[in-house]
């Protein structure tokens, strides 16, 4: 099990390199992507919406703003620590 829980920590590890490479916050570029990424993901306004729909499409559009954020802002130990929660 521990062979399991080492490579997923590594994958992880890997993946949150992946994600700070892609959003440098030192790359212009990058940066202007994550303001507009911001926007369409409504990263600080609420999600609802009257129509159902539109508040579920919104809803799907902030959550992947909240997993950029978790694996550009969170340490390796509370990403797994989210993994292993999201298993249970």
């Amino acid at each position: 099990m521990s062979d399991l829980m080492d490579r997923v920590k590594l994958f992880l590890r890997s993946r949150k390199r992946s994600y700070q490479f892609t959003f440098d916050e030192n790359n212009r570029d990058a940066q202007s992507v994550l303001i507009d990424l911001a926007k369409f993901c409504r990263a600080n306004k609420t999600t609802f919406h009257t129509d159902e729909r539109a508040s579920a499409v919104l809803q799907g559009r902030h959550e992947v703003w909240l997993r950029i954020q978790s694996y550009l802002n969170l340490s390796e130990d509370e990403l797994w620590e989210l993994y292993r929660r999201s298993k249970e």
